[in-house]
């Protein structure tokens, strides 16, 4: 117990320390995307995405939003309204990034933005006893709405023709959705294996599969980038050049969070739920406690994961096509990688 109050009593210190590092940092309104704390961190990539994927601002409404892109207007042009206060500047920001697309300036459609990647579809794959056509139909769901994601969250700075589209939605979700199930199928048969075999699959097999399944569909929902690059920005925001370079790093960065994403998953519930156990929950309790433990978890995951890089990446212009090093003297560029 002792142990237990100790380790809470210094988490919240250290949440307290970090939220008011956050909230000094936030007194002055610089109008640049590092809010809070610097995107080199991952303490500031953090806070960031904790306000890009706040499902209070799937209800932002046209006006409100409108309002809010004028203010950083007049901010720009410096032509602020008297009265207007650096926590309103943050406020509309926030509503900004959260809603619009860095590249076009178009409203990402609600469901497909990071705040509404919806949790309900876990409790859906967590339910018993489903036949083969349940689990096709979850997964389907689960892998159609993880492309759309990835699409309206990509690098949109090359147009995507709607046959690409087609074509990377019926790979990414075929793909994903047979490796899934796929890997349902072999967890159900390895009752027939001896124990270490069936040891095996059930406790290392399906994190890589699911892993794997996630880096498909961020690989093809965004094949797009590859095959025609994306732009890279020099400090002042300029496209210096499209380089296929760039766009390889930004897919490899975006798919490692995809495979952080849900590392956390296959982690803490079994242990949460071996802790519940042993302390006598009802039986018939099991499978609600254990559907809120992942809704739980799932939520914690997403931020930690689409954290572990910033949306505007950084690369050495000596490191990509030698006509993009030799079109700009800065010696960094910057590339949305997307999310």
């Amino acid at each position: 117990c002792a142990n237990t109050l100790s380790f809470a009593c210094g988490l919240s210190l250290s949440l307290s320390s970090f939220s008011a590092e956050a909230e000094s940092k936030s007194n002055w309104f610089h109008g640049k995307k590092n809010v809070f704390l610097p995107q080199s961190t991952f303490l500031g990539r953090l806070r960031h995405f904790i306000d890009i994927i706040d499902p209070s601002t799937l209800f932002v409404t046209e006006s409100r939003l409108k309002e809010c892109i004028k203010l950083l207007d007049d901010f720009k042009q410096g032509n602020l309204p008297p009265g207007i206060t650096d926590h309103q500047l943050w406020e509309a920001q926030k509503v900004k990034q959260a809603i619009i697309h860095p590249d076009t300036g178009e409203k990402i459609f609600m469901p497909f933005r990071m705040s509404g990647k919806s949790k309900e579809r876990v409790v859906g794959l967590l339910l018993p006893n489903q036949t083969l056509a349940s689990t096709v139909f979850w997964q389907w769901l689960n892998q159609s709405h993880n492309a759309c994601v990835n699409y309206a969250n990509r690098n949109a700075t090359k147009p995507t023709p709607t046959s690409k589209f087609i074509q990377g939605y019926v790979g990414a979700v075929t793909s994903a959705v047979s490796i899934a199930v796929g890997l349902n199928v072999l967890i159900e048969k390895s009752s027939k294996f001896n124990p270490a075999t069936r040891l095996f699959i059930q406790r290392f097999i399906p994190f890589p599969a699911v892993a794997s399944a996630n880096i498909c569909n961020v690989a093809l929902m965004r094949h797009n980038e590859l095959s025609e690059g994306i732009d890279v920005l020099d400090s002042n925001g300029n496209v210096v050049g499209s380089s296929k370079i760039a766009a390889k790093h930004a897919l490899i960065e975006t798919a490692l969070t995809r495979v952080a994403l849900p590392l956390p998953i296959f982690v803490l519930p079994p242990i949460i739920m071996a802790f519940l156990e042993k302390y006598g929950v009802h039986r018939r309790m099991m499978l609600p406690v254990h559907s809120l433990v992942c809704l739980a978890v799932f939520g914690l995951s997403l931020p930690l994961a689409i954290s572990l890089f910033p949306q505007m990446s950084e690369i050495e212009a000596s490191h990509l096509e030698p006509e993009i090093a030799m079109a700009t003297d800065c010696k960094v560029l910057t590339y949305n990688k997307g999310l």
